[in-house]
């Protein structure tokens, strides 16, 4: 009897004990623990998904000669094996009804990479590993990055210069001499265009705009502008002669390379960006070479339809926008919180506009979009033209989507975000901080804008902090309102005003749509589009550690002086 009062002590005492330890909130805060640490598992699970399947597209992978047989044709191929899955012998008899071999119970197949895309399509094929024959490593295959046609694989066995072969002892090296001049010649080109032919082509249609702005003031006397357009036009010729120059240098080599099938295909040089061997290449070599494809794809432009070349463009727009959409956002948010709690009577109608705040953060973005094409684009757009541009007119200057407008719409979706974040900051403000500030003299002006705001701009940045990693990421209203699939020219360039706010720009948000979406060679497309969403989220994270530090500084900062 003693031994179950003592047991039933025990059990009252344990109950007792997980009712305090529940009542403490102990258990909410393991929970919490949980749920953040599965948040960090979450992302960093999602970064590194991110970053194995996009930056190994740029090591150099070994190619594999490779003979196989299906449906009794023998075909031999250079190619990388970029996929390996297993499936059963059921899937496989599903597949090829008519297979009369033996099938083990599972059947390994390879997604081979051929390149020579132009010359021996298509450039990915899955091959069965039952049907290969023979598959071996040559240590002097080449890889051959084009500017178009993808990658090209074979065996280096001449050199052409103006359709005669030449004779070298290094055949290799002279190769890479001959790629290396190319691309110098390449950027000679580059940068005549870009620079000399691109700033008087935009001097000339500066021309052609005052003639027509004349014109419409009913002044016609054009002597002066004829004079410097006769100028500009002999100075086009000159430089046009220097690319025409450079262009038939850049045209005159050509290389010879050996398909795993004897034949013979003829690449052009000024068609090569860079070659290389990989199965000959060391650890180094290849570490090295990675390094130099990861810096390409960073700061070259995109090419064949965006599933080669780099991503410059979009990654200039992307920082572009948001630097410019959290120029924007800040201070409307920063005014709109200020009136609802500083100078607003509170009351039913205050209530209501917060109301309308909240919810304006719950609109589908495409509105957004839709809005901002309408009243943005199409209104505001249309009336500067009217006022400022008319010489320009019937073509668009600002009455057309652009990086301005995009960078409006993007501020108008955030400004809920930055407005709740900022009014909850100036409440959290003590009164008599107010109060003490009014006291010594200063006026409510003074007192905002050098003790309230100061104080509150940690709040600030923590809504500017969950507006940019919104807007980095949004689509959907940027491809109403100024976001393009390529664009010729960057928003910032040399001639006045530098800054253009009316041109398209490029976006790595719609760049990874279109390159996984849209492109025509999705197995060439796939290691970009992980790359590219890699990138972005990085960019989101720099961004939001930047500002999060900042906002650290000004807290510590004020909690001092606070105290």
């Amino acid at each position: 009897m003693a031994t179950s009062d003592a047991v039933s002590q025990d059990l009252s005492l344990q109950r007792q004990s997980l009712a305090a330890w529940w009542r403490s909130g102990d258990p909410w805060i393991w929970l919490t623990s949980a749920a953040v640490a599965a948040s960090v598992a979450a992302v960093l699970g999602l970064i590194g998904l991110l970053a194995v399947n996009g930056l190994a597209h740029f090591w150099p992978s070994e190619v594999r000669a490779i003979e196989y047989e299906r449906f009794g044709t023998k075909t031999k191929i250079f190619g990388e094996v970029s996929e390996r899955e297993s499936i059963s012998r059921r899937q496989f008899m599903e597949a090829n009804p008519s297979f009369d071999k033996r099938v083990p119970a599972t059947v390994e197949r390879w997604l081979i990479k051929t390149g020579n895309r132009q010359a021996n399509p298509p450039d990915f094929r899955w091959l069965f590993e039952h049907d290969v024959i023979t598959s071996s490593v040559p240590a002097d295959v080449v890889v051959i990055e084009r500017t178009e046609w993808g990658d090209a694989f074979g065996l280096l066995v001449g050199i052409k210069h103006e359709g005669e072969s030449i004779e070298a002892e290094d055949l290799w090296g002279e190769f890479q001499v001959r790629i290396d001049r190319t691309a110098t010649i390449r950027n000679e080109i580059h940068e005549l265009q870009e620079g000399s032919i691109n700033g008087i082509n935009y001097e000339l249609e500066s021309i052609r705009l005052e003639k027509r702005r004349r014109q419409l003031d009913d002044n016609h006397e054009f002597s002066d502008l004829e004079a410097e357009e006769e100028a500009l036009r002999a100075d086009y010729a000159v430089i046009e002669n220097q690319v025409f120059e450079l262009t038939r240098q850049l045209e005159r080599d050509s290389a010879s390379f050996s398909l795993a099938d004897g034949r013979i295909n003829d690449i052009p040089i000024s068609a090569i960006i860079q070659a290389w061997m990989p199965n000959g290449m060391s650890v180094w070599q290849k570490l090295g070479l990675y390094f130099k494809n990861l810096w390409n794809f960073l700061s070259d432009d995109p090419r064949e339809a965006n599933t080669e070349g780099g991503i410059y463009p979009a990654l200039f727009g992307t920082v572009l926008m948001v630097l410019l959409m959290s120029a924007l956002v800040t201070p409307f948010g920063v005014v709109a919180a200020l009136y609802l709690r500083e100078y607003a009577k509170q009351g039913p109608f205050v209530q209501l506009i917060r109301i309308a705040v909240n919810n304006l953060a719950g609109v589908p973005s495409i509105v957004y979009g839709v809005f901002g094409l309408g009243f943005f684009v199409y209104a505001i757009g249309g009336s500067i033209d009217d006022l400022f541009f008319p010489e320009a007119k019937p073509a668009p200057t600002f009455g057309t989507p652009g990086l301005i407008w995009a960078s409006l719409t993007l501020a108008l979706l955030t400004v809920p975000v930055v407005i709740v974040s900022t009014e909850e900051g100036l409440t959290r403000i003590p009164r008599a901080v107010r109060e003490g500030s009014l006291a010594l003299g200063a006026t409510k002006a003074e007192t905002i804008f050098k003790v309230v705001l100061p104080m509150a701009s940690p709040s600030i940045l923590t809504g500017m902090i969950l507006a940019v990693a919104r807007a980095a990421g949004e689509v959907a209203p940027l491809m109403l309102v100024g976001v393009v699939k390529l664009a010729p020219t960057l928003p910032i360039d040399g001639n006045f005003p530098y800054l253009h706010l009316e041109r398209k720009f490029m976006h790595l948000g719609f760049h990874i749509y279109d390159v996984g979406f849209q492109s025509p060679n999705v197995d060439a497309a796939r290691p970009l589009v992980f790359a590219t969403a890699l990138l972005l989220v990085l960019i989101i994270i720099v961004l939001n550690l930047t500002a999060i530090t900042l906002r650290n500084r000004l807290e510590a900062r004020f909690r001092v002086s606070i105290n």
